[in-house]
C-alpha cells in the first residue's frame, strides 16, 4: 500500500472515530460501516495506480537521423514526339522565322569528345513575342551530346534576330554528323526556319593528328545599283562568303563569263569560319543583254572552281 492510500485510511478512520463517539461509545462500529469504509480505500488505491499507471514518464525521444536523400537522376532524355501536336490558329500566327547566320560552317573538323558551341542567329518572322516558353527542339540525326529540349534564350519581338547557342560534343567515332533542331510554341507545335526547314550542325570527327583543312562551302549574293531603270552605268557587286573547315590560308581568284580574272588575293583564317569577299563589274548602256555569271576559283591550297553567282543585264 502507498504512503497516500494509507493517509487515506487513517483519515477514514478517525472520522468513523469521531462518529461513533458522537452516536454514543457503547456503540461499536458495524461491520457495515467497516465495509463501507474498506470498498473505499480499496477504490481509492485502485484510483491511484491507474493514475500513476497513465502517467508514467516516457523515456526522452531520440530523433533517429533519416538517411541522406540521394542525388536525384538526370532525367532520362527522350525523343522527339512522333505525332506533334497539331499548331492551333493562335500558334500558326507564331511560326514564321528565318536563319541568318550560324557561328560554326558545314563541314567543320571536330577531334572526337571536343566540346563546342553552335550559335544560330534566327529572326522572329511572325506576329508574335517569342519568350523563354518557346523552345529549342532537337528534330533529327545526331544529339552530340545535348539534351532534347532547351528553353529560347530570350525574348525576340516581332523583327528581332537573336543568337540561339548550344553546347554540344563531338561524337566519339570518326564519321560526319549532323545535328538538326527546330522551335516549339508553349502548345507544343514545332517549327522551322524559312519553308519549315530544321537548321542544323554538321561536322567531321577526325582523330588523326594531321587533317588538311580546306573550302567547304561559297555562297553568293549579287547586288545591282541602281536596282532599276537604265543609266548609262549599272553596277553589279558580287559578294561571295567563303567557308572553312579549320586554320587555313587560301589563295583565290575570281573568274568571268567575259573570260577575264581578277588579280589573285590571299584570304587567312585561324579557324574554321566564313568570311564574305566581293567583286563588282560595271555595264555601261548598250552592253549585250544576256546572262552573265562570275566564281570563286581558289588556287591554294587545291586548285577548284566553285559554283557560278548569275545575273542578267536587261537594258539596251
Amino acid at each position: 500500500m502507498t504512503k497516500s492510500a494509507k493517509y487515506i485510511l487513517l483519515s477514514l478512520l478517525i472520522a468513523l472515530a469521531l462518529l461513533t463517539s458522537a452516536c454514543g461509545a457503547s456503540a461499536p462500529p458495524t461491520s457495515s460501516a467497516i465495509d463501507t469504509i474498506s470498498t473505499a480505500v480499496a477504490m481509492t488505491v485502485e484510483a491511484e495506480n491507474a493514475q500513476q499507471t497513465q502517467f508514467t514518464p516516457t523515456p526522452a525521444f531520440t530523433e533517429t537521423p533519416l538517411p541522406a536523400f540521394p542525388n536525384a537522376a538526370t532525367p532520362t532524355a527522350r525523343p522527339k514526339p512522333t505525332n506533334p501536336p497539331p499548331a492551333s490558329a493562335n500558334d500558326l500566327a507564331c511560326m514564321k522565322a528565318s536563319l541568318i547566320d550560324q557561328t560554326i560552317p558545314d563541314g567543320t573538323i571536330k577531334k572526337p569528345g571536343e566540346q563546342f558551341t553552335e550559335v544560330w542567329h534566327i529572326r522572329n518572322d511572325s506576329t508574335c513575342v517569342w519568350d523563354t516558353t518557346y523552345k529549342i527542339v532537337f528534330w533529327d540525326g545526331d544529339v552530340m551530346g545535348g539534351g532534347y529540349v532547351y528553353n529560347f534564350p530570350q525574348q525576340a519581338l516581332p523583327g528581332d534576330t537573336v543568337a540561339v547557342p548550344l553546347v554540344l560534343t563531338a561524337p566519339a567515332q570518326d564519321g560526319t554528323y549532323r545535328s538538326s533542331w527546330k522551335l516549339q510554341t508553349p502548345g507544343g507545335a514545332s517549327f522551322g526556319v524559312g519553308y519549315d526547314s530544321p537548321f542544323w550542325v554538321d561536322i567531321v570527327v577526325s582523330s588523326s593528328d594531321k587533317i588538311d583543312y580546306g573550302v567547304t562551302s561559297v555562297t553568293y549574293e549579287v547586288v545591282r545599283d541602281p536596282a532599276a531603270g537604265c543609266p548609262a552605268n549599272v553596277f553589279y557587286t558580287i559578294y561571295a562568303t567563303i567557308s572553312v573547315n579549320g586554320p587555313i590560308t587560301i589563295v583565290y581568284n575570281w573568274a568571268k563569263s567575259d573570260g577575264t580574272t581578277e588579280n589573285k588575293k590571299t584570304l587567312k583564317f585561324t579557324e574554321a569560319g566564313s568570311q564574305t569577299v566581293q567583286m563588282q563589274w560595271s555595264l555601261h548602256l548598250g552592253s549585250a543583254t544576256n546572262e552573265r555569271w562570275a566564281r570563286i576559283f581558289t588556287i591554294s591550297p587545291t586548285q577548284q572552281d566553285y559554283d557560278k553567282a548569275t545575273f542578267l543585264y536587261d537594258c539596251k
